[in-house]
């Protein structure tokens, strides 16, 4: 194996580690926004924790954060909760922050 393919295959293993930690960190992302909305529609812990894990499988209906938007938006509304869109987006930036730390900081 020459030192090209050595780092070659360095490279793909870096992108392959940091595609893996994006998507762990965008589900923990998906999982605290879930709470966050669980809280303010004022649902119990067993319903939080149901509603958090429906949030990160709504992400996987396409690509981007679209889907999870119109999740919460839609749920907290149907819940008299009054949201808009903005509001969820902040909230959607706030917790990768809170996500990133998460994965980052040691624990």
């Amino acid at each position: 194996m020459t030192t090209f393919d050595k780092r070659e295959n360095a490279f793909e293993e870096r992108f392959a580690h940091d595609a893996e930690l994006q998507f762990k960190i965008t589900a923990r992302r998906n999982k605290l926004v879930g709470q966050w909305a669980a809280e303010k529609m004022g649902l119990t812990p067993e319903e939080t924790t149901a509603y958090a894990t429906s949030v990160v499988q709504a992400d996987f209906e396409e690509s981007g954060v679209e889907d999870v938007v119109r999740k919460l938006l839609g749920d907290l509304t149907s819940a008299g909760v009054d949201v808009d869109d903005a509001t969820i987006r902040a909230a959607l930036e706030d917790k990768m922050v809170e996500a990133r730390r998460q994965f980052i900081e040691p624990a």
